[in-house]
């Protein structure tokens, strides 16, 4: 990444030591978002927050985000998210997904909430009342609208950060993705080279 790794401190140190319970090593992005744990924290919140009530699926949210972070450019997501998605579905859909070309196996709600995605990330002030009566048409709701929505908002937010200041792939998370999803990335930052022995 382009910033120095921050200070160690109580609360850089709890931020990595959460990466290390639930991945085995810490990230690129959890060292850049570690010169403002209190942003980071909040961020996470404000996000589950949005998240916890929500009637979007898992395999929806994830359908969101690839969609969303494959019209950014952002390898890192796309690689994290299309192995939620991969999980979700099957690896062909997740790659489908992240290409942009033809979907894979997703149903109606799932094809009108990737379009929405990258309509939302290319330009939100051309949406129109049609997009969102599309929206409808496949079954979502309202607050599943806005949900579906802000959750685009705060990714485009969280991978502005990332690719902005340099944060790269980290070799483990590229290493987890199915063949597929990685073949299906070829945008972005590269993953990030093993350290020298």
């Amino acid at each position: 990444m382009f910033l120095q790794v921050p200070p160690d401190d109580p609360a850089t140190a709890a931020l990595y030591r959460g990466d290390l319970e639930s991945d085995g090593y810490v990230m690129n992005l959890t060292r850049l978002w570690a010169w403002r744990p209190d942003v980071s924290e909040a961020f996470v919140g404000a996000r589950q927050k949005l998240l916890a009530p929500s009637s979007l699926s898992a395999r929806e949210r994830a359908v969101i985000v690839c969609a969303s972070v494959a019209t950014l450019g952002d390898s890192y997501c796309s690689l994290a998210w299309g192995r939620r998605l991969a999980d979700a579905a099957d690896a062909d859909t997740a790659a489908a997904v992240l290409r942009a070309d033809g979907e894979g196996k997703l149903d109606a709600r799932e094809k009108a909430l990737a379009d929405w995605a990258r309509k939302v990330v290319r330009s939100p002030n051309a949406t129109t009342a049609a997009d969102v009566q599309g929206l409808r048409a496949a079954g979502l709701g309202e607050r599943e609208i806005f949900e579906a929505t802000a959750l685009v908002a705060f990714r485009v937010a969280f991978s502005t950060v990332n690719d902005a200041l340099g944060a790269r792939p980290d070799r483990e998370l590229a290493e987890a993705a199915p063949p597929a999803v990685r073949a299906a990335v070829s945008y972005g930052r590269d993953v990030e080279e093993p350290q020298a022995a």
